[in-house]
């Protein structure tokens, strides 16, 4: 349970904390919640591109007793980036832009040790979905040893649009997953280049793999066909500096 000062309840008091421009992790309404204050908190969440979630009151009641009016929002521990902006500011500043993608890794743990991962290698940003992505708390922060502090995290609307923009911009989309025919420490990682990882049930989503310019994949031996997927980006996230160390 989140703890008092980590989150917002009552319409009134969200709406305010959008205006002020507080960055909130996520939004859960009452099912069946109406009205005119309701209507323009959500018109307000699509604005600020905050993801929200219907849910039963009992579940608002865990977060608090109080007279939260069928709202709670908990507040972000990060202050999210653009993503656009990211990559346009790495290229003018002659750098080949290195971005970490997570399709739809929901465990927290397993986000932390990838974004102290990708920080440690000096990418320039991670990105997330807005709806089934690990929820950034106390325990992501703690397990990604801070890092989640130093290296600029984006939540997009949609992965597969995201996805298309690198593309247009001049980023090689390599898409991690075992389904790929090519080993992982055959591609060319010099280039501008966004790294997708999968979600830990599923992998990527067939959209990206589709839209994807290389699938590669990291060879196993074992009866265990595939790796936990911090472990993963880890192995492709430290290649990926290994060449650009050559350079």
């Amino acid at each position: 349970m989140k703890s008092q000062s980590e989150i917002i309840f009552g319409l009134h008091p969200i709406m305010e904390a959008i205006k002020s421009g507080k960055e909130l992790e996520k939004v859960y309404l009452k099912t069946g919640l109406k009205g005119p204050l309701s209507s323009e908190l959500i018109q307000m969440l699509g604005q600020a591109r905050t993801p929200y979630q219907w849910v039963p009151v009992e579940r608002l009641n865990r977060f608090t007793r109080k007279n939260h009016q069928g709202a709670v929002a908990l507040l972000s521990l990060i202050e999210f980036k653009d993503i656009e902006e990211i990559v346009t500011a790495t290229f003018e500043a002659g750098k080949n832009p290195f971005i970490v993608v997570l399709d739809e890794v929901t465990d927290i743990r397993n986000f932390g040790a990838i974004a102290r991962t990708a920080e440690c290698a000096g990418a320039d940003a991670i990105v997330i979905p807005e709806k089934g992505a690990a929820q950034i708390n106390a325990d992501a922060i703690k397990t990604s040893a801070g890092a989640l502090h130093h290296i600029p995290v984006c939540r997009v609307k949609n992965i597969n649009q995201t996805i298309r923009f690198f593309k247009n911009s001049g980023l090689r989309v390599y898409a991690a997953t075992e389904k790929a025919s090519e080993d992982y420490y055959f591609a060319d990682y010099t280039v501008p280049l966004a790294l997708v990882m999968g979600a830990e049930d599923r992998g990527i989503s067939d959209e990206i793999l589709n839209i994807a310019d290389t699938l590669v994949k990291i060879p196993v031996k074992g009866a265990v066909n595939s790796l936990n997927v911090s472990v993963a980006a880890g192995v492709f996230i430290f290649e990926i500096l290994r060449q650009r160390n050559k350079l």
